[in-house]
């Protein structure tokens, strides 16, 4: 099946396992404009900086970013802890640095998952560390169930149980980020 055609289909296929869809464009857009809505409020009269984690946030941002009318900066950094793996390895490692000054500056992390946690407070600790004038967190999805070290969640898209999910920016081993809807391994209950 062609790239073309996975995005439009029910059922997609990523490294031989089979994935059906979890939520359609139209929800996911739907919760994006709301996330948006809600930070335009909350910031108006200020200039956040939105900052993405790569690789998985960028079309989470890119929509939120759309979706927020008053000014805003982005930036980005990158951490790794999955590797190709289906399950995060626990160990967060920082791959890119943020370039953006953010001494005395409003922050938002703009995150696609939030699963065991220990990511999000990496980051968190991490920016705190350029004494920003406050500190916030966006996520598209949150597994709760997963949830191993609490972290400060501000705007969550979805709460989700412990599902393996691609497309719209999460990945199977860098493969499925193109998708633009979301997708869980077949066989898995969303209830």
């Amino acid at each position: 099946m062609s790239t073309s055609n996975l995005a439009k289909s029910d059922i997609v296929y990523c490294r031989g396992e089979k994935f059906r869809l979890y939520l359609d464009r139209e929800t996911i857009a739907n919760r994006v404009a709301e996330l948006g809505a809600r930070i335009s409020a909350d910031y108006e009269g200020r200039v956040p900086v939105l900052i993405g984690v790569l690789n998985g946030s960028f079309m989470f941002l890119a929509d939120l970013l759309r979706s927020i009318e008053i000014e805003c900066e982005v930036d980005f950094l990158k951490l790794s802890s999955y590797g190709a793996s289906k399950i995060s390895s626990g160990v967060v490692r920082e791959l890119k640095k943020i370039d953006a000054d953010i001494e005395g500056r409003d922050v938002i992390i703009v995150e696609d998952i939030v699963d065991t946690g220990l990511s999000m407070q990496f980051i968190v600790d991490r920016i705190s560390e350029d004494n920003p004038s406050s500190v916030r967190t966006a996520t598209l999805l949150h597994k709760h169930e997963a949830t191993r070290v609490e972290s400060q969640l501000d705007y969550v898209g979805f709460r989700i149980k412990n599902l393996f999910v691609i497309g719209y920016g999460l990945d199977y081993g860098q493969l499925a980020r193109n998708l633009d809807q979301i997708y869980i391994l077949d066989g898995e209950e969303p209830q």
